[in-house]
């Protein structure tokens, strides 16, 4: 067996190894339920932000109209 594969052999078969890492998606969702005001403040800072950079990318890029 390649040397690189040792961890996850001992892993497989060592039925005291530990549970497996709760996924980050799961982390976040605790940490959100957990702190919801400032989680939901964040969120609403980011999305403000990312609209006023969308408009601003719009109106630097807008289209000269000819008479206008």
């Amino acid at each position: 067996m390649p040397a690189w594969m040792w961890g996850e052999a001992a892993a497989m078969t060592d039925p005291a190894a530990p549970q497996e890492k709760p996924s980050f998606v799961k982390l976040a969702m605790r940490n959100m339920v957990r702190k919801g005001r400032q989680s939901l403040l964040h969120f609403g800072l980011t999305a403000a932000g990312f609209l006023a950079f969308i408009t601003l990318i719009a109106w630097l890029g807008r289209p000269q109209l000819p008479g206008g």
